[in-house]
């Protein structure tokens, strides 16, 4: 164990000097890992929405994209009010002297990354999805937000590493259950509401009309 430590503080200490030395770019590290990172992966899941209505057996691929979201949240739920107080592990910033920190200090647990996990959840679920640009966009995004974290000092790599791992299991292991669920509640809402958009492109009324 404290190998691992050690190897973590090492690492985190290299991503450390690489943020010293890339004072250019701050700024943009510093939104992309608070918040703008979160809100690119929400629009892609937005938009994978939006192209499954279209796609042939339309409820099961609107529901593979809502439990994409939907195990995301759960993921953050677990990282954030079980794993996160049961670990008890400190901030970086807390530990180590002299590093380098972009956003605010705060006295929360380190271990898993929230942020992290919220990518490794939504990076597995388009993939299972199977809506392949959408999970390309969401890789290169989640994989920036989790180096973002530690970029900008409030995360180690493996709370990272852990994040991702998390969120993309969770998401993994509830899929069959979850997405046949949701596959059955979407093809009530196409055939007996009048919400039947919000599951296939083309229908338009309860029943059935076609655009």
């Amino acid at each position: 164990m404290g190998e691992l430590e050690h190897l973590n503080d090492e690492a985190y200490l290299d991503v450390n000097r690489i943020a010293r030395e890339t004072g250019w770019a701050h700024g943009a590290m510093a939104q992309y890992a608070h918040f703008v990172g979160v809100g690119v992966l929400a629009v892609v899941l937005l938009v994978a929405w939006w192209r499954a209505r279209s796609r042939r057996q339309a409820p099961r691929a609107v529901a593979g994209v809502l439990w994409a979201a939907g195990g995301t949240v759960l993921a953050w739920v677990i990282a954030h009010y079980v794993l996160k107080p049961l670990v008890g592990e400190r901030r970086p910033y807390v530990t180590l002297h002299h590093v380098e920190v972009l956003l605010a200090r705060s006295g929360g647990y380190s271990f898993p990354s929230g942020h992290a996990t919220v990518a490794g959840a939504v990076i597995v679920g388009l993939w299972l999805a199977r809506d392949r640009l959408m999970a390309w966009i969401a890789t290169i995004a989640g994989l920036l937000l989790a180096f973002g974290r530690v970029y900008v000092g409030v995360h180690y790599p493996g709370d990272v590493l852990a994040g991702l791992v998390l969120g993309g299991v969770v998401v993994w292991v509830g899929w069959r259950p979850a997405v046949g669920l949701l596959t059955a509640f979407d093809d009530f809402l196409l055939t007996r509401t009048p919400f039947a958009w919000l599951v296939e492109s083309r229908r338009t009324s309860v029943g059935g009309g076609r655009a």
